[in-house]
């Protein structure tokens, strides 16, 4: 669903999902994830990324963390990519990547390249579960690894990877009035993405723009639905 050489923020908003509930507050909390993920509800994935993009390439296999750091407002540690890599350069993504021979599953994938990236330490993750596995137009399909994150973690980003990490209250992105659609002619096809931005009054300067799109926004989508089912 990435769509590279242009600016999102440009392209205008078709529809927002005003009319779609949000998920309450007390389904947040992590024993409630616990209790989600260990009796998963009858679901089908709303998004299932952008296969047509990917369409007669050999999908290679990666892993993402999404993880949700436990407390009063659970949040999402998110990375912001930097500029000068080739792939979503810039971008706002989990930590995660390929998945390596050595790897034993795509949990121990996601955790090991959220570990390079952002020294996040696996002994204060636990793994709820995965999520539906999501095409990308660059070809992999990404399957996406719950897990909460418990206080007291430090981090290191690594600077050739990462320029930021920080963190969005998950009730943002479990609110579907904060899930804005678009879309736009790009090579050929019309495509259609999603956005979740997010101002980030956390910091003493000036309110920063979170601007969750593309791949990352649609890996909330449904962990929104799996969360609504």
């Amino acid at each position: 669903m990435a769509i590279p050489l242009f600016d999102p923020r440009q392209i205008p908003v078709d529809a927002v999902d005003v009319h779609l509930p949000a998920v309450g507050q007390a389904e947040l909390k992590a024993d409630a994830l616990v209790r989600r993920f260990a009796m998963p509800p009858a679901w089908s994935a709303e998004l299932p990324g952008d296969h047509s993009a990917a369409a007669g390439k050999v999908l290679r296999r990666a892993a993402v963390l999404v993880p949700i750091v436990v407390g009063s407002d659970p949040s999402v540690l998110l990375t912001q990519r930097t500029s000068h890599l080739r792939s979503h350069p810039g971008q706002i993504a989990f930590p995660g990547g390929r998945i390596d021979p050595q790897d034993r599953d795509e949990a121990d994938a996601a955790l090991r390249e959220a570990w390079e990236e952002v020294g996040l330490d696996r002994r204060f993750v636990t793994v709820l579960g995965n999520l539906p596995v999501y095409a990308t137009g660059s070809a992999y399909s990404v399957t996406p690894v719950v897990a909460l994150v418990q206080p007291g973690f430090s981090l290191s980003p690594n600077s050739g990877e990462v320029a930021e990490a920080f963190q969005v209250p998950l009730s943002h992105f479990t609110n579907p009035a904060n899930h804005r659609w678009h879309s736009t002619d790009w090579e050929q096809r019309r495509r259609q993405w999603l956005s979740m931005p997010y101002w980030d009054t956390s910091a003493d300067a000036e309110p920063v723009e979170r601007y969750v799109w593309g791949v990352t926004a649609g890996i909330l989508r449904n962990f929104y639905r799996f969360l609504i089912a």
